[in-house]
């Protein structure tokens, strides 16, 4: 007798945790999480191809490159190896910046995602706020493939290239610049999970030392594009509670520089506002 959906989510549960169990089971047989137990049971070549999937999980493959999706706060992105799989902690900044456009008074701000990889911030910004002109830029040729894919049709002004030097016309016309930069210092990279190590970009994670010199960059680049009272807000890490605001602090150009926490209540974020007079 085939064996059922039910029975099959219960022997794959018992090799991978149950929730990933779901997203393989319901990737197999095509269907969505919530309809998954009304699926019919797997066909023989759709439960060679999840015994094949769980080889890879347990061999250490990230969930997301198997089914090559990643959700991301009301959006899902297309991933796989090159690019960096966007995490749950980044969807508490990119609210913060839509609660700050939500206050903007400008009918139309104007946002820029610096190392944008996916288009994760960028896609979910654009959905839930439609309303705004939206640019960012990618230095990877690889993850900047799947930015372009998962930005199509949003109007974005995706671009490949150095942030360090990105959007020059746009110059103190910014209301928001956001970014996830690379922040592992290089002596923090033996504690980066082994899956992160091996199948995330490098390029993505690591960034000198102290792991603040894309920051820097961010810093200076924010200061240069955004408008007198515009926002900045980059992620960093858990370590980096104090010196990731300092280099805000250090660039000169900000004031209301504060550090805000992630969904378990560890240091995730940085903001800052650009100083100087407002125009009338």
């Amino acid at each position: 007798m085939p064996e059922s959906t039910s029975a099959t989510l219960a022997a794959l549960a018992s090799q991978v945790p149950h929730h990933e169990a779901r997203i393989l089971l319901a990737h197999v047989l095509g269907v969505d999480l919530g309809r998954l137990l009304l699926a019919p049971a797997p066909s023989a070549q759709q439960r060679d191809l999840l015994d094949a999937l769980v080889v890879r999980r347990l061999r250490g493959e990230p969930l997301q490159h198997l089914t090559g999706l990643a959700p991301f706060r009301t959006v899902e992105l297309e991933v796989g190896p090159g690019v960096f799989i966007p995490r749950p902690e980044t969807e508490v900044m990119t609210g913060w910046v839509l609660d700050r456009l939500g206050e903007c008074t400008i009918p139309r701000p104007r946002v820029v995602e610096l190392c944008a990889g996916s288009g994760a911030i960028t896609k979910a910004l654009a959905t839930e706020h439609p309303d705004a002109d939206y640019h960012c830029v990618e230095l990877s040729p690889e993850a900047y493939d799947y930015l372009t894919r998962n930005l199509d049709g949003l109007g974005v002004d995706a671009r490949l290239g150095d942030m360090a030097d990105a959007f020059g016309e746009l110059d103190g016309q910014v209301d928001v610049v956001v970014a996830n930069p690379p922040y592992v210092p290089l002596d923090h990279w033996a504690d980066v999970p082994a899956e992160v190590r091996d199948h995330d970009p490098t390029l993505a994670l690591v960034s000198g030392d102290d792991g603040l010199d894309a920051m820097r960059v961010v810093a200076a680049v924010a200061a240069r594009l955004l408008r007198p009272g515009g926002w900045v807000a980059a992620e960093h890490a858990e370590v980096q509670e104090a010196s990731a605001p300092a280099v805000f602090v250090a660039q000169g150009s900000f004031t209301q520089v504060s550090d805000h926490p992630d969904l378990n209540a560890r240091p995730r974020y940085v903001t800052a506002r650009r100083g100087g007079r407002m125009a009338p």
